[in-house]
């Protein structure tokens, strides 16, 4: 987190679903990267189910995180979503490119 940071760029939890973590494991997670200065997690990506992207949304909105969306596509296999149908964040999150334009 902190070369990320030291290079002007912004720390992001990324994929969180492939994380085999329990509740436990991911709060001390959680807690210690916004500890450390990260500012964001991955809500959608085409490999989280739709109540995984529930569950991160949450967890940015405990944590006063920004919202990011995985654009990323490796194969029909490993995605749950069609190439180019991810679904929008949802509105009351602020995205990691809020400042951006």
């Amino acid at each position: 987190v902190g070369w990320i940071r030291g290079a002007g760029g912004m720390a992001v939890i990324a994929h969180p679903g492939r994380y085999k973590y329990t509740p436990l494991q991911f709060a001390a997670l959680f807690d210690e990267f916004l500890q450390l200065g990260g500012v964001g997690i991955e809500v959608t990506t085409g490999s989280h189910t739709v109540e995984e992207a529930r569950q991160y949304a949450e967890v940015a909105r405990r944590y006063g995180f920004l919202a990011s969306r995985g654009s990323d596509f490796h194969s029909p296999k490993e995605s749950r979503m069609d190439l180019g149908r991810l679904p929008p964040l949802p509105p009351d999150l602020k995205p990691v490119w809020h400042d951006w334009f």
